[in-house]
Formats: structure tokens, sequence, C-alpha cells
């Protein structure tokens, strides 16, 4: 997985300078500004919500996944817009391990 995170990064990152933003989606993103990026962040966050509770009703986790895809990628392309990638969640993740929840939130109090 952290092949196929490191593969899209590129793409995202090699679409922020494009100079043809009627070709590319990502391009098209970058040149409306974070605002706009944000509010995508904003709708998926929300559509993600919406199937997962239908999931939970229906037992088909079908909409639920493709909405958390458009999520992960549309929180990709706001990491790259701001000059991080999915490798620094990913490191993030990765000390997070093995702490309790807890003792995680409860570090993060202390730091701000």
């Amino acid at each position: 997985m952290s092949d196929l995170l490191q593969q899209l990064d590129a793409v995202l990152e090699s679409r922020k300078c494009a100079e043809d933003a009627d070709k590319s989606y990502v391009a098209s993103l970058h040149r409306k500004g974070l605002n706009k990026i944000l509010e995508k962040v904003g709708e998926e966050a929300t559509e993600t919500i919406l199937a997962a509770k239908d999931a939970q009703a229906s037992g088909d986790n079908r909409d639920m996944i493709a909405e958390t895809a458009d999520l992960w990628f549309h929180s990709l392309v706001m990491l790259s817009h701001l000059g991080a990638d999915s490798q620094d969640v990913v490191r993030e993740l990765g000390r997070r391990f093995g702490l309790s929840g807890l003792e995680e939130k409860a570090s993060r109090s202390k730091e701000g």
C-alpha cells in the first residue's frame, strides 16, 4: 500500500504545477486554491458519514468505501497543496502505533 501512496503522491505533486488545469482535475483544484480543496475535503467527509450510516442500515459497504476513497484522495490533494504528503501521515501513524489512544491524546494536550 505504501508504494501506491507514494505513486499517488508523485502524481499529485506533478499535477501541482500543471499549466493546463482544463485537462487535470488536481491541477484545477490547486489553481483554485486551498479554500476550494478544503471545501472538497469537507464535502467528501460528509458524504462518507452519510454512506457509513447507509451501510449500517443496508449491510452494503460499497458506497462507504468509495466515499472514503474520495475523502482520502482529497485529503492527499490538501496535503500536497501544503507541501506534505502521505508519508508524513504514515510516519505520524507509526509514531502513535503502540500508544493507547488516551495516552496519545494526552501527549498532544501537553504539547499544545
